[in-house]
């Protein structure tokens, strides 16, 4: 196949990350391919993140080859030591990973909760079942301005979380970093919301949760991040917080149709929590890594 693989121009420029693209189209012009390499900061300088697309009917034409020499070329241009990428599990993209130089550094298993089958009694006695010293809050978007330093220092809970041999670094989170997250999913047309664990002996943040449902309350939403800082665990308030997050969108939402939750195969304690409140996995997904 004659092969044609155009750098573009990408408007989509995090406050913490930039990102790289590349288009391969044939002979006639047309578009067979992409590649999207994501450049971090803030703790993550080392790091790239690969996403490649080829057409089916285009596969094992030498197309993803390609795409990801001029990714792998730029994330060497930038100094990066590492490139990871993601694939399902037994996906084509699972074998080309393999078959380029990746190795296999992560496995992640998804999980969907109807909300339809939502038990909102059970629900209700997990919730209003009593956390000594601690109570919930939450918001919707933005986190309020008096809450906006403890939940930054409390984005900690996440430096410790199972990410078995994955070269992932540690991100360094402020309060411009978490209003920049939030309005990212805002920008999106998406509705971010979060509920908190507050240690009711000094006021601050000791976990979260956050849960992203698309924009027309339709679909089903993305849990983003569950953490308790190590000095809160061992209280349930991980369970807590989630089961406050289901029950917060199940009555604001009567048209979304599910949540779903993914999580290290390595994280038997988040795993534990998302088949007591009856998630049903869906599928595994795998984490490569190439070093540079």
């Amino acid at each position: 196949m004659s092969l044609r693989i155009t750098p573009l121009t990408d408007p989509a420029h995090g406050a913490h990350s930039r990102r790289l693209a590349w288009l391969a189209s044939d002979a006639d012009s047309i578009p067979v391919g992409t590649a999207f390499l994501r450049l971090f900061d803030g703790g993550q300088e080392h790091l790239a993140e690969l996403t490649l697309h080829v057409h089916p009917t285009e596969r094992r034409e030498g197309v993803g080859s390609r795409l990801l020499d001029a990714a792998v070329a730029a994330a060497r241009d930038n100094a990066r030591r590492c490139v990871s990428a993601q694939a399902e599990a037994g996906s084509p993209g699972d074998h080309f990973l393999s078959a380029h130089g990746f190795r296999k550094v992560l496995t992640l298993r998804f999980a969907r909760l109807s909300l339809a089958d939502v038990d909102p009694t059970a629900l209700a006695g997990i919730i209003e079942r009593p956390h000594p010293g601690y109570r919930l809050a939450s918001w919707q978007g933005t986190v309020p301005d008096d809450l906006a330093q403890t939940f930054a220092a409390s984005r900690r809970a996440m430096d410790d979380m199972p990410m078995e041999d994955t070269d992932y670094g540690t991100v360094i989170w402020d309060v411009d970093r978490v209003r920049a997250a939030a309005k990212a999913v805002q920008d999106r047309g998406d509705q971010l919301h979060t509920v908190v664990a507050i240690d009711t002996a000094d006021d601050s943040i000791a976990g979260f949760t956050e849960l992203v449902v698309p924009g027309n309350g339709t679909g089903d939403g993305q849990h983003y991040g569950t953490g308790v800082l190590p000095e809160h665990r061992g209280h349930g308030l991980g369970r807590w917080m989630k089961a406050e997050s289901i029950r917060q969108a199940q009555g604001r939402y009567p048209d979304l149709g599910g949540l779903l939750t993914d999580t290290a195969d390595s994280n038997t304690y988040m795993r534990h929590i998302s088949d007591s409140l009856n998630y049903v996995p869906t599928h595994t997904t795998v984490q490569y890594q190439l070093d540079l």
